[in-house]
């Protein structure tokens, strides 16, 4: 490998497309951007003989409708393997508009979900009524919805539990009408897409909207031509632009063969990835914070891509590749964008204002009608064990791999960091005498993945066997390479989302590192089976929850035996009229007093606010090993509890039908906080305005905090993570020089511009935890002092919302609410106040200010 430059790449590159103009071939990732699509229609006007194909590894195989939804309208909700809250691609929309209907039980009424799922996700956590169940299933279901809705469909046999499903489904979609929505995953094909479109059409959902757009499903035969045309020698130059064909393109296609045929190649790539490897040459994409484009939203809203900075490295965007090589005369990003959109901008003024607003207005998706045979007939299923592919839910396809706050994210799921596994059920592992991280081997369609540990997965169908994506990549960077299992090695073209074959076990196993002990939770843990309605004797509940016909019986369900002071007592009382401001001798507002509410009724475990919070406070990863010591260093732990089925001596015996719930937990900012009593140098101390603070620069490690900390939500700097590889090798020795220069003088200068100024960066032997994004109320409450010092208001009291944490800012649901307590109108006090808020851990009298809310479902009462 020789470095070399753009000029070289750009000189030799395009003697060959005019040398060999028949034998050019382009392979692309999939793109909304209409200046990508003026640069192809260009690049394919000037080499009209050229192929070009188009893949994206997640994409479907047929084209199907594009379904908008606008869940804030639905009351009935019924999804067929399609995990709209979760790996939807407008699952940010989904969820905001799902939690709106979620947030009303408080009203007495709530949007009733249903979802048929062949593998558990984020939205079988946040259901009311799941039925787990093999994909090969799912067109089956959907037919009898379909026909018990009058819609012309063939109806297959039904199990018991699918009959129980089917009948409770299209009668809530009957009595809901307009107000009910079926939505199917793309990965079922065609005729489940089209026949979700038909229910949804004879219901006159006002939920879903079919528009005209351009399929994005992938052509796996022009990629099997493109493959077959390159290894015969008809391709004589081939570029790649974005993705990872090499890596994650159905194996049997031998992609890999193709490239290394090509006498001249090109790969134009963020990394030099494992597809870069294969070519000749290497372009360094520019970052989409570094160049100009543009892109269409799932609605297809327009929206512009606008640089923050200058290429870091020198990279250059695909539609600046492309006009170089067509030899347009426009060469800058920016001028190619705006020529793209003339017909949307026409005009600077025009231009300034989409800069302004981030989109441009009326530029959605026109509505449609489907125009598409409905196939009646249900596919048969394969023989043997289901094996459904599925991104990753940090990582994606694999494009992700490098980052190592994503490897670190636990899988909300799994709860496992840096891997993936094979996700069997129990009754699968029983039957085989497997349990979690134990080696399995696994055929299909005549290729084998050699090996990768099982975990069993409470929630996953019998027979079938879930595979993530995105590891085992070979060249992702110092992160990335050789982390995890590449299941891509048996995706074929005929099957690359569900498959049939068979395991065997390989009588080894592998350490799987998981940040969450998965058991059942018992009364004293979770209190979600034993304790239920009216046994208010009983304490240590840290889950509660009820269904909505219990919470309407019983509004005050959350509370216990347990004392709580009043909220006029707890907040007042410490802040009695303090010294008037030296600016303000005879106008003072009573101080701030910050808290925060947990609507889990809202959240979705979607792991936003994890990294938000690691962003926003320089939070280092450590590693897998280090994790294994249960060192990971988050301050916002998502912790995840199962509630089975239980027989008649109380012990789960079902572990398939279970219901999920998600916790985030962080420091709760205790009144009476049990770390402040036990530090021997005053670290962590509390201030007036209620933050459970800590001073870096006084902590000596003594750790003692941590220890009497009930809610185990601090942290602490066991060596410079930092400064250090995330993979490996050794540790920066004690540092004796001023510690400011530690950092200054250790860490990598690249690394250092993701650091938020804003924060301190932490290195060795110093406790850390949540801090309420202090650094974001010192910034609000500065600024209202020097606004009310200059006269321009009445109080220095930050009004409601003008802080806003970072994990408030990600949440997509709004789970989370931030402000000030003295404030009587504020959101944070008035969910403190609701029925469903409580403490967690109150019995221990720490007086927490973080509340949760109770989570409430909505079942078929009573199932």
């Amino acid at each position: 490998v020789a470095a070399s430059t753009l000029d070289a790449f750009y000189s030799e590159f395009s003697n060959a497309l005019n040398n060999n103009s028949s034998g050019v071939a382009v392979l692309s990732e999939q793109s909304s951007s209409i200046s990508f699509a003026a640069a192809k229609a260009s690049f394919l006007k000037k080499y009209p003989q050229a192929s070009w194909v188009t893949y994206e590894p997640t994409s479907g195989i047929e084209p199907t409708p594009r379904l908008l939804l606008d869940l804030s309208k639905a009351k009935t909700i019924v999804s067929i393997d399609c995990d709209i809250l979760g790996s939807h691609p407008n699952k940010i929309a989904h969820a905001r508009d799902w939690a709106k209907n979620r947030k009303t039980a408080d009203k007495g009424e709530m949007s009733r979900v249903y979802l048929a799922e062949s593998t558990l996700s984020s939205t079988g956590s946040a259901v009311d009524v799941r039925l787990p169940v093999r994909a090969s299933r799912m067109l089956v279901i959907l037919n009898a919805i379909g026909s018990a809705l009058g819609v012309p469909s063939s109806i297959g046999e039904l199990t018991e539990s699918e009959k129980k499903f089917v009948d409770a489904a299209s009668s809530d979609l009957k009595k809901s009408g307009s107000a009910g929505v079926v939505v199917a995953g793309e990965h079922l094909g065609q005729a489940a897409s089209v026949l979700a479109v038909a229910i949804n059409t004879s219901l006159k959902s006002a939920a879903a909207t079919v528009v005209s757009c351009d399929a994005t499903h992938n052509d796996l035969a022009a990629l099997k031509k493109l493959a077959d045309d390159a290894k015969s020698g008809a391709i004589k130059v081939l570029l790649i632009i974005g993705g990872n064909p090499a890596y994650n393109a159905p194996v049997d296609l031998g992609l890999i063969d193709a490239i290394k045929a090509v006498p001249t190649s090109a790969h134009i790539g963020l990394f030099a990835d494992e597809t870069s490897k294969l070519c000749d040459w290497h372009i360094n994409r520019a970052h989409y914070l570094e160049s100009w484009g543009d892109a269409r939203a799932f609605d297809g809203t327009v929206s512009i891509q606008q640089p923050l900075i200058l290429p870091l490295f020198g990279g250059v965007s695909p539609i600046e590749v492309l006009a170089k090589l067509t030899g347009d005369e426009i060469l800058d990003g920016q001028l190619l964008v705006r020529r793209a959109l003339s017909q949307q901008i026409p005009n600077d003024a025009a231009w300034q204002t989409a800069l302004h607003d981030g989109f441009i207005n009326d530029t959605a998706y026109k509505a449609a009608t489907v125009d598409v045979q409905l196939k009646l007939d249900v596919p048969s299923a394969g023989s043997g064990t289901e094996i459904r592919f599925v991104p990753s839910q940090s990582l994606f396809d694999g494009r992700y791999a490098n980052n190592g706050w994503l490897q670190e994210l636990p899988d909300s799921l799994t709860k496992l960091v840096w891997d993936n596994a094979a996700m069997m059920s129990k009754a699968d592992a029983d039957e085989k005498g497997l349990k979690t991280g134990d080696l399995i081997a696994i055929e299909t369609n005549g290729f084998k993945l050699s090996q990768i540990p099982v975990f069993v997965l409470w929630g996953q169908p019998r027979g079938s066997i879930t595979l993530i994506l995105g590891y085992g990549r070979t060249a992702s960077g110092r992160v990335g390479t050789g982390v995890g299992f590449n299941v891509n090695t048996i995706r074929t073209s005929g099957q690359p989302h569900i498959a049939y074959g068979s395991f065997t076990a390989l009588g080894s196993s592998y350490a799987l590192v998981s940040t969450q002990d998965y058991q059942q939770a018992d009364w004293v843990a979770a209190g979600i089976e034993k304790v239920r309605i009216g046994d208010k004797g009983k304490q240590g509940r840290i889950v509660r929850e009820a269904s909505l016909v219990e919470y309407k019986k019983d509004p005050k369900f959350v509370d216990t035996a347990i004392h709580r002071l009043p909220l006029q007592q707890l907040f007042d009382a410490p802040y009695k009229k303090p010294p008037a401001h030296p600016d303000a001798p005879t106008a003072f507002n009573y101080p701030h007093a910050w808290g925060m509410s947990i609507d889990m009724n809202s959240c979705i475990g979607c792991s936003a606010c994890v990294i938000a919070c690691q962003s926003e406070n320089n939070i280092p990863i450590v590693g897998k090993d280090m994790v294994a010591m249960n060192r990971e260093m988050h301050w916002i732990r998502l912790d995840r509890y199962f509630k089975t089925v239980t027989n008649e001596k109380g012990y789960a015996d079902d572990f398939e039908n279970v219901e999920m719930i998600y916790m985030p937990v962080a420091c709760v900012h205790c009144e009476n906080a049990p770390c402040e009593q036990v530090c021997p140098v005053a670290a962590t101390v509390h201030d007036t305005e209620g933050l459970n603070t800590m001073v870096y620069n006084r902590c000596i490690g003594t750790r003692y905090c941590a220890n009497n900390c009930p809610y185990k939500v601090r942290r602490f700097n066991y060596f410079d993570w930092q400064s250090r590889d995330p993979r490996g090798g050794f540790f920066n020795a004690i540092w004796f020089k001023l510690p400011d220069q530690q950092q200054i003088e250790s860490v990598d200068k690249v690394k250092a511009l993701g650091f938020n100024p804003d924060v301190s960066v932490r290195m060795r032997g110093v406790m850390e935890k949540c801090t309420y994004c202090t650094q974001r109320i010192k910034r609000s409450t500065i600024q209202r002092k020097n606004e009310f010092s200059k006269g321009q208001r009445a109080g220095y009291v930050v009004d409601d919302f003008d802080v806003v944490t970072a994990c408030m800012n990600a949440c997509p649901t709004q789970a989370i609410t931030f402000g000030n307590l003295n404030d009587k109108e504020s959101a944070v006090l008035k969910e403190h106040k609701n029925k469903r808020a409580y403490a967690l851990l109150e019995e221990l009298n720490t007086r927490p200010r973080t509340m949760y809310l109770a989570k409430i479902r909505n079942p078929l009462e009573e199932a």
